[in-house]
C-alpha cells in the first residue's frame, strides 16, 4: 500500500458548521467485524448495539471558555487557547501571534488581565502566566473554542458540551459524547447498560 492511497479529500459543503437537533439524531456508522460490512444508522441505535451488562464510559469534563483575544503591547491582536493549569497562575496554552510575548486583555472595570510566555514547550505549546486569576474573567474575555473546521460561530455554546459535563476545565469537548441526551442515557441505563465517568 502506497501513502497516497490513503489521502481523503474532504469537500468542505460536507462539514457540518451546525449541531443536529436533536443530538441524538446524527449518522453513526456501524462497523459489523463478522460479516465486515457497514452500516449507516443514527446515533439513537446504540441502544440496539449494547447489550445489558456493557460498560460505557464517558468524559465528564465541560468546555471552559478557554479561546481567549487580547492583545500585544504594540496593538497588534493575540490568541491564548489555555489547555492545562499548572501552579498558580501558569497555564499550559497554544499563543498565537507572531513573536508574542505579552497578551493583554481589557477587563469591563478598565484594568488589564497580563499574560506573560514564560517558557517555550515542545511544540506549538508554551508556559504562560497571568498578572491575576484568569478564571473569574472567563465568562468575559473567553470563548468557547471550536475545532478549525467550524468556520460559524455557535448560537447556543452549550450544544459545545455533554449533557453530562460536570467538571469545567476542557479546552475542548469530548466531541463523541456531544450525540447522547439524558433521555438515550435513560434508555441504555433501563436496558442494564452501566454508565461511569472518568474525568
Amino acid at each position: 500500500m502506497q501513502t497516497h492511497e490513503l489521502d481523503y479529500e474532504l469537500p468542505i459543503e460536507l462539514i457540518a458548521q451546525h449541531p443536529v437537533e436533536p443530538r441524538d439524531t446524527s449518522r453513526l456508522l456501524v462497523i459489523d467485524r463478522a460479516v465486515q460490512a457497514l452500516a449507516h444508522r443514527h446515533f439513537y441505535d446504540v441502544v440496539d448495539l449494547l447489550q445489558p451488562g456493557d460498560l460505557l464510559i464517558a468524559n465528564d469534563t465541560s468546555v471552559i471558555n478557554a479561546r481567549l483575544l487580547g492583545q500585544k503591547p504594540t496593538g497588534g491582536k493575540a490568541e491564548v487557547l489555555l489547555l492545562r493549569k499548572r501552579e498558580g497562575e501558569v497555564w499550559e496554552a497554544l499563543v498565537g501571534g507572531r513573536r508574542v510575548t505579552q497578551v493583554d486583555f481589557a477587563l469591563p472595570d478598565g484594568r488589564v488581565l497580563v499574560a506573560r510566555v514564560i517558557d517555550k514547550l515542545e511544540g506549538p505549546q508554551s508556559l504562560v502566566e497571568f498578572s491575576e486569576p484568569v478564571e473569574p474573567h472567563l465568562a468575559v474575555i473567553g470563548s468557547t473554542p471550536l475545532p478549525p473546521y467550524i468556520h460559524e460561530r455557535l448560537a447556543d455554546p452549550a450544544r459545545y458540551q455533554t449533557v453530562y459535563g460536570r467538571v469545567a476545565g476542557s479546552a475542548a469537548a469530548p466531541t463523541a459524547g456531544l450525540h447522547f441526551t439524558p433521555a438515550l442515557l435513560g434508555k441504555l441505563q433501563a436496558k442494564g447498560v452501566q454508565v461511569g465517568f472518568v474525568t
